[in-house]
């Protein structure tokens, strides 16, 4: 099997659309696109640039609707993530309201990726209620026309000063691992950790990894198109 790689970020916004920016130019440069994990609170300059990336080719995902970023340093949040444990109902107006919102800045989608990656059985049921075509979760990629699942577990950084350069390592050494098997590698980046070197590094290092071993980069949904892995 060829190896494929997903390449996701979040966390855009004013504050950190310069590396944004960057990273963009980085990956244009490998022929890698983006999938951009936008939430409906995105404003100004940042939905210019989420519009003139999606006509480029990159993806445009909704990543929840109303999370806020996590205290940094904290190797845990007290709070639940957003769509963790919602029921059906519950999620189903978030999802509207956020659907709206996402309408209104020219950013329709029907890819959805939850705060932290992590979705309820419930959130499941109200993504095909509105007719969201997957689900990107923290163990699989969820094709929620046909009930398939693609599964590839989410390489990420931690956030926790302690632990980041083993962090850094091992995020290397997944993308090696992953993509010499022929598998599907997701990596995913927090736009305010381009600001630190070591983890912006690791990063490009582990595209890079993958695109030596001939991993095919892609996109969420056109990974979802292509699966047919139950």
């Amino acid at each position: 099997m060829t190896a494929r790689l997903v390449v996701s970020l979040s966390g855009i916004d004013a504050r950190t659309l310069h590396r944004c920016a960057e990273l963009a130019e980085h990956l244009g440069r490998r022929a890698v696109p983006l999938s951009l994990l936008v939430a409906p609170r995105l404003a100004g300059a940042a939905v210019d640039w989420v519009r003139s990336r999606r006509a480029l080719g990159d993806d445009v995902l909704l990543h929840g609707f109303d999370h806020t970023r996590e205290p940094r340093g904290r190797s845990m949040s007290l709070r639940r993530p957003e769509f963790a444990a919602l029921p059906a109902h519950e999620a189903g107006l978030r999802l509207t309201a956020a659907m709206a919102a996402m309408e209104r800045a020219g950013l329709h989608t029907t890819g959805f990726a939850p705060p932290r990656w992590q979705a309820s059985r419930g959130t499941l049921i109200a993504l095909r209620r509105k007719d969201f075509a997957f689900c990107a979760d923290l163990a699989c990629v969820r094709d929620l026309r046909t009930d398939t699942q693609l599964r590839a577990r989410v390489q990420t950084l931690s956030s926790h000063e302690r632990v980041e350069t083993w962090r850094c390592f091992a995020l290397v050494l997944a993308a090696t691992r992953v993509t010499r098997r022929g598998g599907l590698l997701r990596l995913a980046i927090d736009a305010t950790d381009l600001d630190r070197p070591a983890p912006r590094a690791a990063f490009l290092d582990a595209i890079d990894t993958a695109l030596d071993n001939s991993a095919t980069p892609t996109t969420y949904r056109e990974c979802t198109a292509l699966s047919t892995i139950t």
